[in-house]
């Protein structure tokens, strides 16, 4: 998780893996949209495949890169923990205690008139 962690905290690899989220790109396209030396885009794509994000595919003379969203799993579900829960999560548990709420209310009122009747 600490490998993905440290990939993702750089601007240009969090990015990359928005162009990937795409699809597979070659080097040079992925290279092409940033303002920086090729050299610097393929050591941010060297981090992203040895974290284990991204991988390579060599496709006659070109380097395609694939994105690996299930490495994201580990660190998504950490974060989430510490999420609060939506507003819609309360308003469903709200919803839920109603129900039963009611449905005890109308399980009580039907024992009461089968006692009466």
């Amino acid at each position: 998780m600490d490998e993905v962690a440290s990939a993702i905290a750089d601007p240009v690899r969090r990015e990359i893996l928005t162009l990937l989220r795409g699809g597979r790109l070659p080097a040079g396209e992925i290279a092409d949209r940033f303002p920086i030396s090729r050299p610097a885009v393929s050591r941010h794509l060297r981090v992203l495949r040895d974290s284990g994000l991204v991988h390579d595919e060599l496709v006659g003379r070109q380097r395609f890169y694939v994105l690996h969203p299930e490495r994201l799993t580990e660190l998504t579900e950490w974060l989430a923990s510490f999420a609060r829960p939506s507003g819609w999560e309360h308003r469903l548990d709200a919803l839920e205690t109603e129900v039963y709420r009611t449905r005890r209310e109308r399980r009580v009122q039907d024992q009461q008139e089968e006692e009466t009747a």
